[in-house]
């Protein structure tokens, strides 16, 4: 039998990063997507986010990729935006994402800071969190 555990922090933004995850309506696609990775046998440890983006931090299967399991989410969660009534326009993911593996000993930590993104998204903002993500992990963002 295999054992395996890699813990990601993943995250991902609304196309052009339109302010369309209101704070109403974010609890219903956080249990979506809860649900939808329980049906899929993503082990999703936590899910938070703010406006424009989502915090997950989920554990591999070992026959699970970074990519497949982006794929599984976005995915499906844009297509059950689209038939429910929760957002009025056509609503769809940016194609890119982030993703960071995490220790085990950070894990807590990761956790917290997701659940905390309405407190941190009130001193910071998306962009502000994206460049310091680029540079804490020697990423050169690419301006278009």
């Amino acid at each position: 039998m295999s054992f395996v555990k890699i813990w990601v922090h993943l995250v991902f933004a609304t196309k052009n990063r339109e302010p369309l995850l209101k704070k109403e309506i974010r609890p219903d696609i956080h249990q979506h997507i809860i649900r939808n990775c329980k049906d899929k046998d993503i082990f999703l440890q936590a899910i938070n986010g703010y406006t424009e983006h989502l915090h997950c931090l989920i554990s591999l299967g070992k026959d699970q990729s970074i990519s497949k399991v982006v794929q599984l989410i976005k995915g499906e969660s844009s297509l059950w935006l689209n038939k429910s009534d929760l957002i009025s326009e056509k609503f769809s993911w940016q194609d890119d994402y982030f993703a960071v593996s995490v220790s085990e000993s950070q894990v807590e930590t990761v956790i917290n800071y997701i659940k905390n993104q309405e407190k941190h998204h009130a001193k910071k903002s998306f962009d502000d969190e994206v460049n310091e993500f680029m540079g804490r992990y020697g990423w050169a963002q690419i301006k278009n």
